[in-house]
C-alpha cells in the first residue's frame, strides 16, 4: 500500500467540522499544535469521545493520538451504521455537541443507524436534544431524507454537572444523494410551540417560564402552546434543573428556534465560587430571556436561526450537481468556518449575495455530489 497524504492543520478550533469533513471526503488529516501552550494541553475529554464515537459508527477508521494529545492523526473509514449502538458523550459538553456531525454522517453509512447516547441532554452552551427534534429533523427532509425512521427519543433527561440524560436517534440513509433546494421564502410566523422541562426541582419552575414567555408571546400571534416535561427519578438524571426550548412555525415550512437551560452547573467553568452560583438565574427571567432570543433570530430573517446556518451550508454542498440557493440572516461566525473548510475539503465555493431590502443574505452553490457509495445495493 502506497504513503497515505494528508492534509495538515493547525490548532483545535472546529476540530468537529474537520473531522465530519474528513469522514464524508476521506481525506485522511493531520492536526498539529492541539492547544500545545494552554495549562491543560492537547485533545479535551469531549474531543476524544468524539473520536470514539466516529469509531464506533465506522469501519476501517483509524485514529492516533500522541502522548500529550497535541497532534492527531485522523484516517476516515466507510461509515457502517447499524442498530443497537450505545455511546457515553460524558459529561463535559452536552449531547448536542455530537448530535449534529452524527445526522449527517448517518446519511451516508451502509445501513441505517440506531444509536443510544448518555449524557446532558439540556444546558446553555450547546443545542438542545428538543431542537434536534422540532427545528434540525424536520429541515433534513427538504434534502430528500425519508422521514421514515428519522427520529429523536429522549428518554431521560440530564443536565449539569453530572448528567444522566438518555436518548435514542435513529437516521435512515439517503438511497443515492441529497435533493439539491432552493429555500428563500420564509413566509411569516403562524405558530409557536415549545417544550419546558424540570428536573429533580418542583414543577412551579415550569409553570413560572412558561406563563412569562407566554406574556410576550400572546401579544404577538394567539397560537402559542408550551408543553410540559417534569421528569421524576430515574428519569430525572442526576442533577436539579430547568430549562425551555421555542421554536416558531413559518407559513412557508421553515422552523426557527431557540432553547436555554440553568443548572448549578453553569457558571463554574468561568471561574466563579460555588457559593457565588448557588443562586439559580429564576425561571421568570429564562422566560423572557430566551422569547427575546427566539424574536432576535426571527426578525434577523432566513429560512433557519443562526445555530442551524453551519449545517444548512454544509447540506447545500453534500447536493448533488445541481444549484442550491438559501436565504440566511446575518452570517455567523461559525457559519463563516463552515464556508471556508467546505472550500477547502469538498472544493465548493458560495456565491453570497446581500439582500439590502430584507437585510439577509443569499447563498447559491453548486454541490460537491456526494453520493451514497456504501450502502448496500439491493
Amino acid at each position: 500500500m502506497g504513503k497515505i497524504s494528508y492534509m495538515r492543520l493547525k490548532g483545535s478550533q472546529n476540530l468537529r467540522l474537520r473531522l465530519l469533513l474528513s469522514t464524508l471526503s476521506s481525506t485522511p488529516i493531520l492536526i498539529e499544535d492541539i492547544r500545545a501552550d494552554a495549562t491543560w494541553p492537547g485533545l479535551l475529554s469531549h474531543e476524544v469521545s468524539l473520536l470514539r464515537l466516529l469509531e464506533k459508527v465506522s469501519d476501517d477508521c483509524h485514529v492516533e493520538i500522541n502522548e500529550t494529545g497535541t497532534k492527531l492523526k485522523y484516517k476516515p473509514g466507510i461509515v457502517m451504521g447499524g442498530r443497537n449502538l450505545v455511546h457515553d458523550c460524558g459529561v463535559s459538553r452536552s449531547i448536542g455537541y455530537f448530535l449534529e456531525p452524527l445526522i449527517v454522517l448517518g446519511l451516508f453509512g451502509k445501513k441505517p443507524l440506531t444509536i443510544r447516547l448518555n449524557g446532558i441532554t439540556n444546558d446553555s452552551k450547546d443545542p438542545s436534544v428538543d431542537t434536534f427534534k422540532s427545528a434540525t429533523l424536520p429541515m433534513l427532509k427538504r434534502f430528500g431524507v425519508p422521514p421514515e425512521g428519522l427520529e429523536l427519543k429522549i428518554e431521560s433527561r440530564g443536565v449539569p454537572p453530572h448528567g444522566g440524560g438518555e436518548i435514542i436517534l435513529s437516521i435512515p440513509i439517503v438511497q443515492d444523494s441529497l435533493k439539491a433546494i432552493s429555500w428563500i421564502d420564509e413566509g411569516m410566523v403562524k405558530r409557536i410551540r415549545g417544550i419546558s422541562f424540570s428536573t429533580r426541582v418542583s414543577v412551579q419552575f415550569e409553570n413560572t417560564m412558561i406563563h412569562a414567555a407566554r406574556g410576550v408571546l400572546n401579544r404577538l400571534l394567539p397560537d402559542v402552546y408550551i408543553f410540559t416535561d417534569h421528569k421524576a427519578g430515574p428519569q430525572a438524571g442526576k442533577s436539579p434543573g430547568y430549562g425551555i426550548t421555542l421554536v416558531a412555525e413559518t407559513t412557508s415550512g421553515c422552523f426557527i428556534s431557540a432553547d436555554t437551560a440553568v443548572s448549578y452547573a453553569s457558571g463554574k467553568e468561568d471561574g466563579m465560587d460555588d457559593e457565588e452560583n448557588k443562586e439559580l438565574n429564576p425561571p421568570e427571567d429564562v422566560g423572557e430571556q430566551i422569547t427575546s432570543i427566539l424574536l432576535g433570530e426571527i426578525e434577523q430573517g432566513g429560512v433557519v436561526d443562526s445555530t442551524h446556518q453551519g449545517l444548512l451550508f454544509l447540506l447545500c454542498a453534500l447536493c448533488p450537481q445541481d444549484v442550491s440557493k438559501v436565504r440566511v440572516g446575518q452570517l455567523v461566525p461559525h457559519g463563516i468556518e463552515v464556508l471556508r473548510h467546505i472550500r477547502d475539503f469538498l472544493g465548493v465555493k458560495f456565491v453570497i449575495k446581500p439582500d439590502p431590502s430584507t437585510m439577509t443574505v443569499i447563498l447559491k452553490c453548486v454541490g460537491c455530489g456526494l453520493k451514497n457509495l456504501s450502502r448496500k445495493i439491493s
